[in-house]
């Protein structure tokens, strides 16, 4: 008998979880309400994400994201912001979750959960060739004489602010105005992703421009998300399967390691 009531006892403390947990989870019974995932991102990070000739936005994140909306049984639609509009845009819950290369720092995590790494990147830096050898022999990227661009509310604003105060910095909203500055000689050298950097001198050999070799800081990055404990542990589970599977990899060698997919960028 006492069994019984330690049973039963226990049952209904099971049955006040599971309907505690069913209840509390308004990001993802929206998702499945809408039959829709909304996904935030920039659309000009490849290989991280990026715009075809066609408009359609592609990459390694954008990967991830259809593999989970695929899981969840809905269909996937891409919203694409400006880097520092993403994650207002989650808090306010215009998208459901943001995948755009953004690094799992200790102030967005205050405000913001998040799941991954997915893959772990780092700072690189992008410039002409010639700069590049000028600021080798010189002081560097810390100068008064160098001028570099980042992405406004990037972790490569916050490096360039706290590794290289002495250099001038200028911010941009996007990337294709960075390197805008950079064509047009108004700044030495632009920060960012390290395999955006390496891809984007790889497309661009006949304006002579230069990767640095190895990235500058350990950036891990993961997938933003609102605060709901079983959208969080749906892509959580779902992230280790993905890695554990070894379909994780296939995508993170066909997006980082070139192929035909880098033609059909905008």
């Amino acid at each position: 008998m006492k069994k019984r009531i330690i049973f039963v006892a226990l049952l209904t403390v099971l049955t006040l979880v599971f309907t505690v947990a069913a209840s509390a989870g308004p990001a993802m019974d929206k998702i499945l309400k809408n039959k829709e995932l909304v996904i935030g991102t920039t659309g000009a990070q490849p290989p991280m994400s990026g715009t075809s000739k066609k408009g359609e936005i592609i990459g390694l994140d954008i990967d991830i994201a259809k593999a989970i909306a695929n899981a969840m049984g809905v269909k996937i639609k891409i919203i694409t912001l400006p880097f520092n509009e993403l994650l207002p845009a989650l808090e306010e819950g215009e998208v459901d979750m943001v995948i755009s290369g953004m690094t799992m720092t200790s102030e967005r995590n205050q405000k913001i959960a998040f799941v991954g790494p997915y893959y772990v990147s780092g700072k690189g830096l992008l410039a002409v060739a010639q700069q590049y050898a000028a600021m080798q022999n010189a002081e560097g990227l810390n100068s008064i004489h160098v001028a570099v661009a980042a992405l406004k509310d990037s972790t490569s604003m916050k490096y360039a602010k706290s590794d290289i105060p002495k250099a001038t910095l200028k911010v941009t909203y996007s990337m294709d105005a960075a390197l805008e500055l950079l064509y047009k000689g108004e700044v030495d050298v632009v920060i960012a992703d390290f395999p955006f950097c390496a891809l984007t001198a790889f497309r661009n050999l006949e304006k002579n421009l230069i990767a640095g070799k190895t990235p500058l800081t350990f950036e891990p990055l993961g997938i933003a998300l609102p605060e709901d404990t079983l959208l969080i542990n749906f892509v959580q589970n779902f992230l280790v399967t993905l890695q554990g599977s070894g379909e994780l990899t296939k995508m993170t060698d066909q997006w980082l390691t070139g192929g035909l997919w880098v033609n059909k960028l905008k």
